[in-house]
C-alpha cells in the first residue's frame, strides 16, 4: 500500500502518517497540490490523503484530466464541517477528521487495499492451492510459495495474510532481487546513525516495520548466501541486529517467502542454505503456470478488462468471441502478468462495443498467434525479451539517469556511497548530477526530505 500525503506536516498529519506506516503503508509526503501531482506521476500511489486547507477540487480535476484514478481522501480538524462537505462535493471519497482515529485510518487503508488486490481463480488446479493456503493461513507456520514469474505469488501471499490472525497488522513486502546487495541488509534489519557512510539517522528495517504482522521475502533465492545466515538467526530467535547496533531487537512476525527457482537445486549448488530452506519450507504452495489452469484464463481476462476500463475512464466492454478464443489458446509464457498487460493494451486499443482480436497485440503492436509452439529455445527467447521489454524505447542516457538517481535516493543523498555502489568515481558522479540539475531534474541532497521519502 502506497500512501501520498499532501499538506504541511503539522502534528495531526504526522500522527496520521505514523498510523498509516504502522499499518504497513509506505508514505510519501508533498507540501502542495503541484508537488503531489509530480509525486503521483513519478511513483504512483494507491491512496491520496490531502489537507482540506488545500484545494481538493484542483487536485481532483487534475487527476481526472490525466486519467489518474487514485482515490482521494480529505482530512482536517473535526470541527470544520463546512470544509468536510466542500471536500466531498469536490470529489474526495471520504473525510477523516483530525486528530486521527487509528481504526478509521486502518479501515480506509484496508478498503483501498481490498479494491486493488482482487484474487481471481476458477480452475481446479488453483482451487487446490487456495484451499491449502486457507487451511494454513491461521497458523504461525512459515510458507514457501514457488512458481514461474508472473503466476501471482505475491497475490497469494497477501491472501494468506488476509486470512491469518495477523490480518489487522502490517503486511510488508521486500523484493530481494530489486534491492542492491550492499543495501539489502540495512533494508531488512535497519541501521543506526553513523553505521556507514550516508547513515545520517537511525532507520528501522522491514522486520521492525512488520512487527506483529507478516513479512514477505519476495524472490528470496536472489539473496546473497552470506546474508542468509543472518536471516536464519532472525527467523529462529525472533531477534534482529540493526547494522551498527549494539543490542538485539525483538520482533514478532510471520514470514512468507517466494521464489521462481527450484530451491532444492539451489541448495545442491551451494547458493542457498539448506537450514534456511527447511526453516522456510514448513508449508509449500506451488502456483501452477497459467497454461496449467486454463479455466482461469478467461476469468482473469474479464477481470482485467473491467479493472483497466475503470482505471482509464473508459466504458466497460467484454471480450468478443474471437478475442476469447485467441486469449484462451495462447500459451502465456509470462503467465498472469503477461495476460494482464495484454488485456490492458486491448482495453486501450479496442473499438466498438466489444474487444475484438485486432486489439489483442504484443507490446510492439504485432498480432498474437494462438497456440504458438513453445520449445526451449523459444521460451528462452521470450524470457530474454520480457526482461528487456521495459527498456525498449528508452535511450541509454535515460536508463543511466534513472539508475544514478535511484541509487542516490537509496543512499540518502550521499555521493560517496552512491558512487561506490555504482562502480564509478565520485568525480564522474558529480559531473552527471550537475548535468541533471542543469536539466531541471530533482537531485537528492544528503539528508534531504526527498532522499528520506524515497528511502523510507
Amino acid at each position: 500500500m502506497r500512501l501520498l500525503m499532501i499538506g504541511r506536516l503539522n502534528g495531526e498529519l504526522v500522527t496520521a502518517s505514523k498510523i498509516a506506516m504502522s499499518r504497513g503503508a509506505a508514505v510519501t509526503q508533498a507540501d502542495g497540490v503541484d508537488q503531489g501531482l509530480a509525486a503521483l506521476r513519478a511513483k504512483g500511489a494507491d491512496l491520496v490523503m490531502i489537507d482540506v486547507g488545500l484545494s481538493v477540487r484542483d487536485l481532483v480535476t487534475a487527476l481526472e484530466a490525466e486519467r489518474i484514478r487514485t482515490p482521494v481522501v480529505a482530512c482536517g480538524v473535526s470541527a470544520d464541517a463546512r470544509a468536510a462537505v466542500a471536500a466531498i462535493q469536490a470529489g474526495a471519497k471520504e473525510y477523516i477528521p483530525l486528530p486521527p482515529d487509528p481504526e478509521l485510518i486502518a479501515a480506509v487503508l484496508e478498503a483501498v487495499a481490498a479494491d486493488g488486490r482482487s484474487f481471481v481463480w476458477r480452475d481446479p488446479a488453483m482451487e487446490r492451492v487456495v484451499k491449502l493456503a486457507e487451511q494454513v493461513a491461521r497458523s504461525e507456520a512459515s510458507v514457501l510459495i514457488t512458481g514461474e514469474s508472473g503466476t501471482g505469488k505475491e497475490v497469494l501471499a497477501r491472501h494468506v495474510h488476509a486470512r491469518s490472525n495477523r490480518a489487522a497488522k502490517p503486511f510488508v513486502s521486500v523484493n530481494c532481487a530489486a534491492i542492491p546487495e550492499a543495501l539489502l541488509e540495512s533494508e531488512l534489519f535497519g541501521h543506526e546513525k553513523g553505521a556507514f557512510t550516508g547513515a545520517v539517522a537511525r532507520r528501522i528495517g522491514r522486520f521492525e516495520e512488520a512487527n506483529g504482522g507478516t513479512l514477505l521475502l519476495d524472490e528470496i533465492s536472489e539473496m546473497d548466501v552470506r546474508l542468509q545466515s543472518k536471516l536464519l538467526r532472525a527467523l529462529q530467535e525472533r531477534v534482529i541486529d540493526r547494522v551498527g547496533g549494539s543490542a538485539p531487537v525483538k520482533v514478532d512476525i510471520r514470514v512468507l517467502a517466494t521464489s521462481n527457482r527450484n530451491l532444492v537445486e539451489e541448495v545442491r549448488k551451494g547458493t542457498f542454505r539448506e537450514d534456511l530452506f527447511y526453516r522456510l519450507n514448513v508449508v509449500h504452495l506451488r502456483l501452477p503456470a497459467l497454461r496449467e489452469r486454463p479455466a482461469d484464463i478467461l476469468e482473469l481476462a474479464a477481470h482485467f478488462a473491467r479493472k483497466y476500463a475503470e482505471a482509464n475512464g473508459l466504458p466497460a466492454r467484454p471480450l468478443g468471441r474471437a478475442a476469447q478464443a485467441l486469449v484462451r489458446e495462447n500459451p502465456w509464457r509470462g503467465n498472469v502478468r503477461e495476460l494482464e498487460n495484454t488485456i490492458h493494451r486491448a482495453v486501450l486499443l479496442g473499438t466498438g462495443t466489444e474487444i475484438g482480436p485486432e486489439a489483442i497485440l504484443t507490446p510492439e503492436g504485432e498480432a498474437i498467434t494462438a497456440g504458438a509452439a513453445a520449445g526451449p529455445a523459444a521460451r528462452a527467447a521470450a524470457t530474454a525479451e520480457a526482461a528487456t521489454r521495459g527498456l525498449v524505447g528508452r535511450t541509454v542516457a535515460q536508463v543511466e539517469c534513472d539508475l544514478i538517481l535511484d541509487t542516490l535516493d537509496h543512499c540518502l543523498g550521499n555521493r560517496t556511497h552512491a558512487a561506490k555502489i555504482l562502480g564509478i568515481s565520485i568525480r564522474t558522479l558529480r559531473n552527471k548530477l550537475n548535468e541533471y540539475v542543469g536539466a531541471g531534474l530533482d537531485v537528492a541532497e544528503p539528508g534531504s526530505a526527498r532522499a528520506a521519502a524515497a528511502y523510507g
